[in-house]
Parts: C-alpha cells; sequence; structure tokens
C-alpha cells in the first residue's frame, strides 16, 4: 500500500463552496455534478469505511441505471478479473478470480461490498494495479519519467519523501517515484481498454486512493487525450487546499493516526 494514499487528504464545507464543488447531499446529487462520462474515478483514504461506502452506492446506482461498464480496482493488480463469473458467484471464487489476499495490504472486508455490487451486477471487476513481478523493472525504467512535466515529477518524488516520512535514502526516492508513475500508467491503460471494451453509453468506474486520481498528478495524465474522464475525491476531515477534483465527497475525519511512526517501526524489522 501507498503511504502517501494513506495521509489524510480532506475539504471542509466552507472551502467546497468557495471552489464550486458543491456538497452532495446523496449519491444521485453526486452523479448529476459528473454524469455521463466513459471513465469515473473514484478516489479514497483508504482507512476512511465511508468511502467504501460510496464506492458501493455509486457502482449499485449506476448498475440499476445500466450504465456501468466495468470497474477497476487499483487493490487487485493488472491481469486478474472476475470477467466469466456468473452473477451469484460466491465470495471466495470472486477473490480467487482476483487473486485477493489481505496480505497484499487490502483487506477483503474492506472492499468486498464494492466488489461484489459489480459481480451481482454482471459487470466485470478488473485489477488495475502493476503486478508485483513488475516493480523492479519499474524502477530502473527512467523513460517513465519523459511522459510528464519536470514540476510533476518534483512534486511525485516530494510526496514519495513525505509520504515514507523521510525515512527512505535519497537515492531510493527515484526508482520509488517510477513505481508510483508506472502504477498510474497501468490504471490508465487498463481504463482505456476496458472504456473500448464496454462500449458507447458505458462508464467504467476506477477505485484508487486519492494520490492515484488526482488530476494534476495521477492516472487522468497518462489516459488517451481523447478519452473524457471526471474524477471524484472521497476526503475525510479538512484540507488546507481544494483538492484537483471535478467533485468532492466530505465525510467525517478518522481518529488521528501517526503513520509516520507506524512506519519508522517498520524500517527498524
Amino acid at each position: 500500500m501507498n503511504c502517501r494514499t494513506a495521509v489524510t487528504l480532506a475539504v471542509s464545507v466552507a472551502l467546497l463552496a468557495a471552489c464550486a464543488h458543491p456538497t452532495p447531499s446523496s449519491v444521485p446529487a453526486l452523479l448529476a455534478q459528473v454524469m455521463p462520462t466513459p471513465v469515473l474515478m473514484l478516489g479514497e483514504q483508504h482507512d476512511a469505511p465511508e468511502h467504501q461506502a460510496l464506492q458501493r452506492d455509486v457502482i449499485q446506482a449506476l448498475a440499476a441505471r445500466g450504465q456501468l461498464g466495468a470497474l477497476v480496482m487499483e487493490m487487485a493488480e493488472q491481469g486478474h478479473q472476475t470477467t466469466g463469473l456468473p452473477k451469484d458467484a460466491g465470495e471466495a471464487r470472486v477473490r480467487e478470480a482476483l487473486n485477493w489476499t489481505d496480505q497484499g495490504g487490502w483487506p477483503w472486508p474492506v472492499y468486498s461490498a464494492v466488489v461484489m455490487a459489480a459481480v451481482r451486477a454482471g459487470v466485470p471487476v478488473l485489477g488495475g494495479d502493476l503486478p508485483r513481478s513488475q516493480m523492479t523493472a519499474a524502477m530502473a525504467n527512467d523513460a517513465l519519467e519523459s511522459r510528464i512535466g519536470s514540476a510533476v515529477l518534483q512534486e511525485q518524488r516530494q510526496g514519495i519523501r513525505e509520504g515514507h516520512c523521510d525515512l527512505l535514502p535519497e537515492s531510493q526516492i527515484a526508482p520509488m517515484t517510477r513505481i508510483q508513475l508506472a502504477r498510474d500508467d497501468t490504471m490508465a491503460r487498463i481504463v482505456a481498454a476496458a472504456v473500448e471494451k464496454a462500449g458507447p453509453g458505458k462508464t467504467v468506474v476506477l477505485v484508487a486512493g486519492n494520490g492515484h486520481v488526482r488530476r494534476d498528478l495521477g492516472v487522468p495524465l497518462y489516459l488517451p487525450k481523447t478519452l473524457a474522464h471526471r474524477v471524484v475525491m472521497a476526503q475525510a476531515g479538512a484540507a488546507k487546499t481544494a483538492p484537483p477534483a471535478d467533485a468532492v465527497w466530505p465525510t467525517p475525519a478518522q481518529p488521528p493516526r501517526d503513520h509516520c511512526a507506524e512506519l519508522r517501526q517498520q524500517f527498524k524489522r
């Protein structure tokens, strides 16, 4: 799990209003802001259960409208999908198809309702993340850096530093940043392919951490220029600046948690 995407990002109601991001009172109100679109990205703070509840409700609403084309999950690796499974497939079978293990850092109970909502609707769930087997190659692939501007690259590198609480040696900053870029690129390619397969009038939903769906840094930079998309960021608590998104879903702040203390313990092992 990327530490950066677990850092709390949030927005107060007053800030949302000032930035023309009205606070949605319901999922229909939210969808009225962002639909229709062939790609809908739902960003989250991973430890905020209200965010997964929003994802489930959006999936169910789009499925009820007949608009859901596919669900792409950051939490499962590329190459794993539920395509071909029946609507009544059990959770064990779905987890097997997605190669979803809690040891991967994504507890199944947290996301099961999101995934199963798509399965029950007869819509494929696709793994969107860069496979672990490809991460070493990504770390050495400096060509990934040429696809984004220097300012974006520097901000991504700074995000890696801060997300790892300044515990990484400087020599690891560039390689770790390339993994982040490769993950965004992988999700973008899977989403674009899913849109083409789903066809006109359908919406492919991407569920990922807020850091991955940011318009200025993440997956949107890697999508084909002609592919329309909308970004919703779910935010827990209050933020200093307005998020780079089309809409924001504000939720209560999570209990304080010292991610850096936890990371320091991991580095001591």
